[in-house]
């Protein structure tokens, strides 16, 4: 069982069994919830923990506004709004608010979040520039007019060129995506309580869990590389043209069952970096967690990753033209098959593009993951009112003031 009360699940580690409903306020159950702190500003033990009472008295269930609890009311009149003692209301939330709630977050913390992404995104961006220009390989040209085994043999050629100048570009990227996320995950966590942080709050809180995050993160990579390497291997090993229709199917099989994966285990960072789960387990959690709602889950994140790439190309354009125009570089160069030498003026401006687009990216779509995964839990286990009383609002049980 996890130690940190504020995100930990109730009553007991997550576990691959049958899925157990949590009755909204209006039903009420016994239960109860780890012990300890999450971080220094959070309340004292039980504080997140479920009441271990059913009937009335101390530790009864109090009823959360919106959800039918409170007073008897006269008439049709709707529930009152849920509290919102932060970015959120405290009650399942809709695809607008989970997005709504990422941009309030960043807003509201741009000093530390959009501070601490630019710096990531420079020094990123830094480091891919000198590689591009000193280390990596010249792009392969293509000749239009070969034919045959030449053309094969060109196109494998400039394929492995791009593999390996892409590799470490990504390698990059994605550690400079995993130190946004540490830090983003803590803002939005605080954020959701209503309650503010600093850069050095936040660092400090996300540091310890900055290598786990990068373990969990290669090792989705290492499954998600096998998967593929079993999809189109045997296809490859026959080298005929039934073996590269077996491939095909392969690599169309293997692509949708890591569509799966990755939806399935999308909230194993905000599970990890929260209830300080294992790599493992933390897999396992997101797995659970998403479980029943894949759809949906899958339809929040790819409207994620389209805007992220409606700002990418919207961004990235003008960027792309001016980078061309003041290194002097043909058009016709870059479309024509040959592999036109660039110089500091394009990598310069392009470069200054990623980081705009990459500081404001990294921390939305961290944001996205976090709120999804808090709302997964308000749906699952009513994470709602342990947040109510954490945030200290009144008719949730004991409440520590809020610092």
């Amino acid at each position: 069982m996890n130690d940190s009360p504020g995100w930990a699940s109730p009553g007991s580690a997550p576990s691959d069994g049958k899925e157990k409903a949590i009755p909204r306020p209006s039903d009420p159950q016994d239960g109860s919830g780890p012990a300890g702190q999450w971080s220094p500003e959070q309340p004292p033990p039980g504080q997140w923990s479920p009441p271990s009472n059913p009937g009335g008295g101390p530790g009864t269930r109090p009823p959360a506004p919106g959800w039918g609890g409170g007073p008897q009311r006269q008439g049709w009149a709707g529930p009152p709004p849920a509290a919102k003692p932060g970015v959120i209301p405290l009650r399942p939330l809709s695809l607008g608010e989970i997005l709504d709630g990422s941009v309030s977050a960043l807003r509201a913390h741009w000093r530390t979040a959009l501070g601490f992404s630019l710096t990531v995104s420079v020094v990123t961006q830094i480091a891919v520039i000198l590689m591009q220009r000193y280390l990596l390989p010249e792009p392969t040209s293509i000749d239009p007019n070969a034919t045959g085994t030449e053309a094969l043999r060109q196109t494998a050629d400039s394929a492995r060129s791009t593999l390996l100048s892409l590799a470490p570009v990504s390698l990059l990227s994605m550690i400079a995506t995993l130190f946004t996320a540490s830090v983003v995950t803590v803002i939005i966590s605080r954020s959701v309580l209503g309650r503010s942080t600093t850069l050095a709050d936040s660092w400090a809180e996300a540091r310890p869990r900055v290598l786990p995050l990068l373990g969990l993160t290669v090792l989705v990579a290492v499954i998600m590389a096998s998967i593929m390497a079993v999809g189109i291997g045997p296809g490859l090993l026959l080298g005929s043209e039934a073996g590269a229709a077996l491939a095909f199917l392969g690599f169309a099989a293997a692509c949708v069952v890591m569509l799966w994966l990755n939806v399935s285990f999308a909230l194993a960072a905000p599970a990890l970096m929260l209830e300080r789960q294992s790599i493992v387990a933390a897999l396992r959690r997101s797995a659970k967690l998403v479980r029943g709602a894949w759809w949906r889950t899958f339809g929040i994140l790819a409207l994620t990753y389209l805007l992220t790439f409606l700002l990418t190309f919207l961004v990235s354009i003008p960027f792309g033209i001016i980078a061309v125009i003041a290194d002097g570089t043909e058009v016709s160069d870059l479309f024509g098959g040959t592999a036109p030498s660039v110089g500091w003026p394009f990598l310069i401006v392009t470069g200054i593009g990623e980081v705009i687009v990459s500081t404001l990216i990294y921390p939305f779509v961290a944001g996205v993951m976090a709120l999804l995964y808090v709302d997964q839990r308000i749906r699952r286990e009513a994470l709602d009112l342990d947040l109510a009383r954490a945030a200290g609002l009144p008719g949730y049980g004991d409440n520590t003031p809020r610092s």
